[in-house]
């Protein structure tokens, strides 16, 4: 067996399914999960005929680069939702969802027989980041966040050395779990630090169409143009089509940027098995080109947090997020920071699941950034959420005024 296998540590989910695996849920609730980010809105009918109009295409291989009239779609929605004109031949890369596509791109990319080779990972994060670093054969760095500033991260903070080993970066904004959204100056920090080490950054932007501002948020590729970094030079944005339309089944993306780094990219997928099935194209060619149901999905988020984020912030430090579907919220104090005792505890009484925040995370230089918070996936519809939250205001006002 690989050995770098031994370097995984369990997923969240796992580590959650532990937590819990000795707790009897209070049988008087029915069960309601803020745990998994899994969309559960209705998937959009037009996305659902193409699919069904498009079983012919079962008889095809596809090819790994997708079809023109896909690529074409993508780079359609590129222009019109950052004002970028991308080559679709060349600059952009149907793949299997950005998780499929996050992990890929690390194997591309890592020279593991360079001494030292690092990849730089936000705390908290997404999870494949990690395990995409490490079996590639490369160390993990995590930069920190900064509470004060919404939990972004704070990249002033890595050291020069660290830089100076880096191969890869990860990004991901608006980000998970915190939903902050990095600015330009951010964007210019790392478009003049991958200038100077000759990293790669790979910017997971699968959140960028749930947003609560009026302006949506910038995206890596966006800033770059904003900046005349006009041939994207290092940098390879990914995207879904999961959380923007609904169908994290459909499992459907793309990557785009540097095409430097797109004709290698492609070469490994060839090898890998990646090609997107007819079917997927036909169907994501149909989201790609619509943007009414994304509007009308926006709109159920933003009723959704509306109501619930005044409920819980009136018992816990927890504030609406830049964007993306998660409240990222601090245990209150008679939980002494035990954000794992604040999961199990809610499990059993009220029969509500959220994951702590400790599990998105890694101690880095004495502290896990995410102790003592958990994180909430409003996923679901909104009366469903609105009662969730009601119950975890119950749940903390029985702890901090008990009867």
């Amino acid at each position: 067996m690989n050995p770098l296998l031994k370097r995984l540590q369990p997923y969240p989910f796992e580590r959650l399914r532990q937590l819990h695996a000795d707790v009897t849920p209070n049988p008087a609730y029915r069960p309601i999960s803020l745990g998994i980010g899994e969309p559960k809105h209705a998937t959009p009918e037009l996305i659902k005929a193409a699919l069904s109009a498009s079983l012919a295409g079962l008889a095809s291989y596809p090819a790994t680069a997708g079809e023109p009239k896909l690529r074409q779609a993508m780079a359609g929605w590129m222009q019109r939702r950052y004002g970028l004109a991308l080559d679709p031949a060349t600059q952009i890369l149907p793949v299997n969802g950005s998780r499929e596509a996050l992990f890929a791109l690390a194997q591309t990319i890592i020279d593991p027989t360079q001494a030292g080779a690092t990849v730089v990972s936000p705390n908290p994060f997404y999870q494949i980041y990690e395990g995409a670093a490490l079996l590639a054969g490369a160390d993990t760095w995590f930069a920190p966040s900064d509470p004060a500033r919404n939990f972004a991260v704070d990249w002033a903070a890595v050291p020069q050395e660290v830089w100076a080993k880096t191969q890869l970066l990860f990004v991901c904004s608006p980000g998970n779990p915190t939903g902050a959204v990095m600015g330009l100056d951010e964007w210019r920090l790392l478009f003049e630090l991958s200038d100077r080490y000759g990293f790669v950054i790979a910017s997971d932007e699968c959140y960028s169409e749930i947003y609560f501002r009026e302006e949506p948020p910038l995206g890596s590729l966006q800033a770059a143009a904003q900046l005349g970094r006009h041939d994207f030079k290092n940098i390879i944005a990914l995207t879904s089509l999961s959380k923007r339309s609904n169908v994290p089944g459909l499992r459907s993306g793309f990557v785009a940027g540097d095409a430097a780094l797109i004709k290698p990219f492609l070469l490994y997928r060839t090898y890998h098995g990646s090609a997107m099935s007819p079917i997927v194209q036909a169907a994501s060619i149909a989201a790609w080109d619509d943007e009414a149901h994304v509007v009308a999905n926006r709109a159920m988020y933003r009723e959704k947090f509306a109501k619930v984020t005044p409920l819980l912030a009136a018992v816990m430090n927890v504030a609406l997020p830049d964007a993306g579907f998660y409240l990222w919220a601090q245990v209150p104090a008679c939980f002494a920071g035990d954000d794992a005792a604040f999961s199990r505890e809610l499990l059993a009484l009220y029969n509500v699941v959220v994951l702590p925040g400790s599990y998105l995370a890694r101690e880095a230089r004495g502290q896990n950034p995410g102790a003592g918070r958990i994180r909430m996936a409003l996923v679901a519809e909104t009366a469903e959420c609105v009662e969730a939250a009601e119950r975890i205001v119950s749940f903390i006002q029985s702890r901090t005024h008990p009867t």
